[in-house]
C-alpha cells in the first residue's frame, strides 16, 4: 500500500494540480510577500530548522529574527523603494536573512556573482546604483581593492571578522530587535514591486541585472513548492550559487514555504557529496546537469545507494547521462526543468522523460503559451516569411523558443532588466499577428508530438560551461585587451563528455604575441569558467556581409585537427599553461577520457 501511495504522490497530474493550488492564492493578497510570509512561518514552525551551513544554522524564529534585524538596520539608513544594496557573500544562512529583511522594507537586493573581480565586479555593482555594498568576510578583499571603481557614495560593508577598515554589518545589528517590524515603522512593498535584481550573461556585452518582482519571488517558491510536494521533514541539499536564481531563490524558497530544511553549501564536492547527503539526511537534492555527470563519473562509494533522497530537481541533465545517473544512485524521481531568470514561461518534465527539459500539458497551454520559430543563424534572429510574420517549427525541427506575453501583470509578464534598451532586445513583435509581442528566450529547442520540448542549443553570444553563461562578447573584450592580440573571437565548442559548451578563442596576434601572457590576464581578470579552454591562433578573422565576425564557421570547426591548419592549444589546468593540441592529446579529448 505504501508504494502505490508513493507512485500516486509522484503523478504527473498530481504535481501540477498541487502547484496550482499552491499559487492560486499568490494574488488574492497583494500584501503578502515572502519577508512576510517567514514571519508567519516562524510562528507555525518556531525552533524547526529553516536554514542549514557547516558552520551555522537558523530556525524558523530565528530566520525571521534574523531577516527583522537586517530590516532595522536598512530603515536606521532610511533605505526603502527605489534604494538598491549589493550583496557579494558565498552560500550561508545570513545570505537570505540580509536580503529577505532588507526587501522587506522596499529595498531591491542584486546578488553579485562571487566569482566576479576587478572591472567585471565594479561594473555589476555600479551598474544598479546601490547606496551599500555589503561583503562575506571571504569576499572583503575583493570589495576593498574595486572601491576607487565605485561610484562616488557607495558605503562598504563586511558581514563576519574579515581584517581590514570595513565597517562590520554583523556588529550593527547584533544589538537590534528581533521582533516583527510595526506597520507605523516601514511601508511595506506589495507584490509588485522589485525585491532582487540578478544578473544573467545576455548575448552581447557585460552582465545584465534582471529584475525580479516580489510576485515572481512568490511564484516560483510556491510553484516549485507544489511540484516536488515540499512536506516539513524534507531537508533540500543545496550546493548551487546563492547569487543564482535557482540556488539562491527557487531552492531556498520553495523548501521554506513547504516548513522544510535548506541544508546549504559553499560549493559542490563531487568526492564529499553523497557522505554529506547521507549525513545530513537529505530528501531533497538542487542540481545542474554538470554536478550529475561529474557524480556518475566518480569512484564509487558505500554511501551513494544508502541516501534518504526521494527526489532530485534542476535542470540540464542530458539524456545520456540521466538513466545511468538514477539507476546507479537510485534517485526514486527525477523533475528536470527549464526556466530563465528574467523569462516568462518555464517547462516542467514532471513524468521523468529522460533527455527532455519539460513539457506545457495542455490545460495549461492558454496560461503560458509557447511557440518555437525557425531561426536564421546568418541573419542571427528568427526567420521571417514574406508577410513579415515568424514560422512555426514543425515536430522535431529546432527553432527558437518564444513566450508570448499575453498581459503586463499576469504570469506571462516580462519583467526585463534595469536597463530598458537591453529589456527591448528580448522583446519581439508582430510575431504571428499584428501588435502581438513575445519574449525571445535566445535557446533553440526542438519538440516532439507529445508536446515535450528538448534543448537544443543557445543563439547568439552566450554558451553555458559549468552551469554558468558565458558571453563571448565579454570574454573576447578580455582577451583583445591582452598585448600582442590584433583580433579575438570568442565562441563554444561541444566536448565529450561534458555538459554545455567549452570556451574557444580564434586570436590574430603580433609578433610580440606571449601565450603564458595571454592565460596569465585570463585568470587574473577571468571567473574559470569563463576562461578559453583552446586557443586557435589564426592570420585574420573572416566577416560576414553586415561586417560581423564569422563565428558560426569557427565554432563548426572547433578543434578537429582534420579540419584546422592553424596552431591550437588547450588550457592545461595541471601545468598552468596552453599547451600545443597535438594527435595524442586530441584523441584523449575525443575520447572523454579528460575531466575538464
Amino acid at each position: 500500500m505504501a508504494a502505490l501511495s508513493d507512485e500516486n504522490k509522484r503523478s504527473p497530474l498530481k504535481a501540477w494540480v498541487r502547484a496550482l493550488e499552491r499559487t492560486a492564492a499568490i494574488e488574492r493578497d497583494r500584501s503578502l510577500t515572502l519577508p512576510v510570509l517567514i514571519g508567519r512561518l516562524a510562528e507555525r514552525f518556531g525552533e524547526q530548522p529553516a536554514l542549514s551551513s557547516t558552520d551555522a544554522a537558523l530556525s524558523y524564529r530565528g530566520l525571521a529574527a534574523a531577516c527583522h534585524r537586517y530590516g532595522r538596520w536598512g530603515l536606521a539608513r532610511s533605505l526603502g523603494r527605489n534604494d538598491t544594496v549589493c550583496l557579494v557573500m558565498a552560500n550561508c544562512p545570513d545570505y537570505l536573512a540580509i536580503w529577505l529583511g532588507l526587501s522587506g522594507i522596499g529595498a531591491t537586493v542584486a546578488l553579485i556573482n562571487t566569482n566576479l573581480r576587478r572591472e567585471l565586479l565594479a561594473h555589476s555593482i555600479n551598474l544598479v546604483a546601490p547606496r551599500h555594498v555589503i561583503a562575506g568576510a571571504s569576499l572583503s578583499e575583493a570589495v576593498r581593492e574595486i572601491r576607487p571603481l565605485l561610484d562616488a557614495g557607495v558605503e562598504c560593508w563586511v558581514n563576519g571578522e574579515a581584517g581590514g577598515d570595513l565597517p562590520r554589518l554583523d556588529e550593527a545589528v547584533a544589538g537590534l530587535p528581533g521582533e516583527a517590524l510595526r506597520d507605523s515603522e516601514v511601508q511595506a512593498p506589495s507584490l509588485e514591486d522589485r525585491a532582487l535584481c540578478i544578473y544573467t550573461s545576455g548575448t552581447t556585452g557585460l552582465p545584465k541585472a534582471a529584475n525580479v518582482s516580489h510576485f515572481r519571488v512568490m511564484q516560483w517558491s510556491h510553484w516549485f513548492a507544489g511540484l516536488i510536494d515540499v512536506q516539513p521533514e524534507d531537508r533540500m541539499y543545496d550546493c548551487l550559487p546563492m547569487y543564482h536564481s535557482v540556488g539562491g531563490v527557487v531552492a531556498t524558497g520553495a523548501t521554506l514555504v513547504g516548513g522544510g530544511t535548506v541544508v546549504l553549501r559553499e560549493r559542490f564536492s563531487a568526492s564529499g557529496f553523497w557522505k554529506d547527503v547521507v549525513a545530513e539526511r537529505c530528501t531533497l537534492f538542487q542540481y545542474i546537469g554538470e554536478l550529475c555527470r561529474y557524480l556518475l563519473t566518480g569512484a564509487p562509494q558505500a554511501e551513494e545507494s544508502h541516501h534518504t533522497l526521494r527526489l532530485a530537481c534542476g535542470n540540464g541533465l542530458r539524456a545520456e547521462v540521466w538513466s545511468d545517473f538514477q539507476r546507479r544512485f537510485r534517485i526514486p524521481q527525477i523533475l528536470e526543468y527549464y526556466a530563465a531568470t528574467e523569462g516568462n514561461f518555464s517547462l516542467y518534465n514532471c513524468e521523468g522523460r529522460p533527455g527532455a527539459i519539460g513539457r506545457i500539458p495542455p490545460f495549461l497551454a492558454h496560461r503560458a503559451p509557447v511557440a518555437l520559430v525557425k531561426y536564421d543563424v546568418e541573419a542571427e534572429a528568427p526567420a521571417r516569411d514574406a508577410a513579415g510574420r515568424c514560422v512555426r517549427c514543425a515536430p522535431h525541427e529546432a527553432g527558437e523558443a518564444l513566450g508570448e506575453i499575453v498581459s503586463a501583470n499576469g504570469a506571462t509578464r516580462f519583467e526585463g532588466y534595469t536597463d530598458s534598451a537591453a529589456s527591448a532586445t528580448k522583446i519581439l513583435r508582430n510575431v504571428f499577428a499584428a501588435g502581438d509581442a513575445w519574449y525571445r528566450t535566445g535557446d533553440l529547442m526542438r519538440q516532439d508530438e507529445q508536446g515535450f520540448f528538448y534543448f537544443v542549443d543557445r543563439v547568439g553570444e552566450t554558451y553555458r560551461w559549468k552551469g554558468e553563461n558565458v558571453s563571448t562578447t565579454e570574454v573576447a573584450a578580455v582577451i583583445a585587451a591582452c598585448p600582442g592580440v590584433a583580433d579575438a573571437a570568442v565562441y563554444g565548442v561541444c566536448v565529450p563528455s561534458s555538459e554545455g559548451r567549452a570556451g574557444m578563442a580564434a586570436v590574430v596576434v603580433a609578433p610580440d604575441f606571449d601565450l603564458n601572457e595571454l592565460r596569465r590576464a585570463l585568470v587574473a581578470r577571468l571567473p574559470d569558467y569563463a576562461r578559453p579552454l583552446f586557443i586557435r591562433v589564426v592570420t585574420a578573422i573572416e566577416l560576414t556581409g553586415t561586417f560581423k565576425l564569422r563565428k558560426h564557421e569557427l565554432a563548426l570547426e572547433g578543434y578537429d585537427l582534420t579540419r584546422v591548419r592553424d596552431a591550437l592549444y588547450m588550457d592545461d589546468a595541471a601545468q598552468g599553461a596552453y599547451v600545443p593540441l597535438d594527435s595524442k592529446l586530441h584523441a584523449r579529448l575525443k575520447a572523454g577520457q579528460l575531466r575538464l
